[in-house]
């Protein structure tokens, strides 16, 4: 099979296109699932780094060889330059069969025409995969790639805290949220909320609440939207949430890492990742047994507040000449077996909610997972990856407008480098 690389494309500045893989027959196209039905071969498996615990890889192994007679090989790769090795993979004639892509850069990979077509796998086994974490598996109308784990924001908080103010319990609602931060506010022993002023990802998350698109379609090219009232009002609540913390309005959560600050003890909750409780932990080890979890409340109980849903799902390259036993692994990968041991073992988000019972030993998971209903992601579009790269011009307008400027005033300053940024040549 003859594939060429052709052109880049912007995930992160770096993926380049690949031209759409031919009609070649599969080794194993007339091979049926069954005991030994594929003896002899090997599935070659990228995951990343952190993906795959001990345990379900050990029990997924061996369950694979079991059901189809094939060798299962995981070959682990690392974040830092991925997507420059995926497309080069993809563009040659004996790539890896199946890869773990990040669910935001899916749309980029399946525009290259690298991503082989499981509408099919969708029908057999998909039926009852969360809407919200299935979306970026799906590009131009077809099924490029499978949801697999999934992990987003919750409120971690200081219990301590919380009881020294007088706090009962912890708010289903953003009214009951706000009102609680009052209380801390009042007691003025703690800052009541670290919320550094780009925090770029939670105001996503906020946005899609909102239920705004941050681009928006004109003619044949993609522009920015930033300056859409529901955009606005997604930032005038980021603004309210940023009034009760005392932190930089110009730098993200990392600079510096807020659950270092929330693990002096004196900040009442910050909004972050699960696992960043255990960088709080690493830095104090007597915040441990202080921290709490819950989904961050919307406008009503019955909805939480947006998320912006970070993850990974499962693709098969095009040019895969194992495409049947490829779906025999992702039909084994996926089943509720193994993605509820992936749930319990790692305590991430699984691609359905039926399985949401798994995380019920992970507080972090489980507040999560409530949350993940109300998720989305940025613009799944490959033109998106280019608007996120330093200087992130959406960070600049966050930051604009907790210095004074309207939201409308913000985006205009901004919205010619988005586009511009939205308009790079493929």
């Amino acid at each position: 099979m003859k594939r060429k690389l052709i052109a880049a494309i912007g995930v992160a500045g770096m993926l380049v296109s690949i031209a759409a893989c031919g009609s070649d027959s599969d080794k194993d196209s007339s091979k049926k699932a069954g005991a030994d039905s594929f003896k002899g071969q090997t599935l070659t498996v990228w995951a990343m780094d952190g993906s795959t615990p001990p345990n379900w890889t050990k029990d997924l192994t061996a369950a694979f060889q079991k059901k189809t007679g094939a060798t299962l090989k995981f070959q682990t790769q690392k974040w830092d330059g991925i997507q420059q090795k995926i497309t080069t993979a993809l563009s040659e004639s004996t790539p890896p069969d199946v890869i773990e892509v990040g669910n935001t850069q899916t749309p980029a990979y399946a525009a290259t025409g690298g991503l082989a077509d499981l509408g099919d796998l969708k029908k057999e086994i998909g039926a009852d995969w969360s809407e919200s974490l299935n979306a970026s598996s799906v590009y131009d109308g077809k099924q490029y790639a499978a949801p697999w784990y999934f992990a987003n924001r919750v409120v971690l908080y200081n219990k301590k805290v919380w009881a020294d103010a007088g706090i009962t319990g912890t708010p289903k609602t953003r009214a009951e949220f706000f009102a609680d931060l009052d209380k801390i506010k009042a007691k003025g022993k703690a800052e009541p909320l670290y919320m550094p002023g780009q925090n770029w990802y939670f105001f996503d998350g906020l946005s899609i609440g909102q239920g705004a698109d941050l681009v928006k379609k004109e003619g044949d090219k993609y522009v920015s939207n930033l300056s859409d009232p529901k955009v606005s009002a997604a930032m005038e609540l980021y603004k309210k949430y940023a009034s009760y913390s005392k932190a930089p309005k110009d730098k993200d959560e990392a600079t510096p890492q807020q659950a270092e600050v929330f693990a002096k003890g004196n900040v009442g909750a910050f909004i972050g990742m699960g696992w960043e409780a255990g960088t709080a932990i690493t830095a104090n080890k007597k915040i441990e047994k202080d921290i709490g979890y819950f989904t961050i409340p919307g406008e009503t109980a019955e909805k939480p507040e947006g998320v912006f849903l970070g993850g990974s799902n499962f693709a098969v390259a095009a040019g895969s000449k194992k495409q049947d036993l490829a779906k025999e692994f992702l039909k084994l990968a996926l089943s509720d077996q193994f993605e509820g041991a992936l749930s319990k073992e790692s305590g991430v988000v699984p691609n359905k909610t039926s399985l949401n019972s798994n995380l019920s030993a992970s507080p972090a998971g489980v507040a999560a997972a409530a949350g993940a209903v109300s998720g989305g992601t940025t613009p799944l579009i490959p033109e998106w990856a280019p608007v996120e790269n330093a200087p992130n011009p959406i960070k600049s307008y966050m930051t604009a407008v907790l210095n004074g400027k309207s939201p409308a005033e913000a985006a205009k300053a901004v919205e010619a480098e988005i586009n511009k940024r939205l308009s790079q040549k493929n």
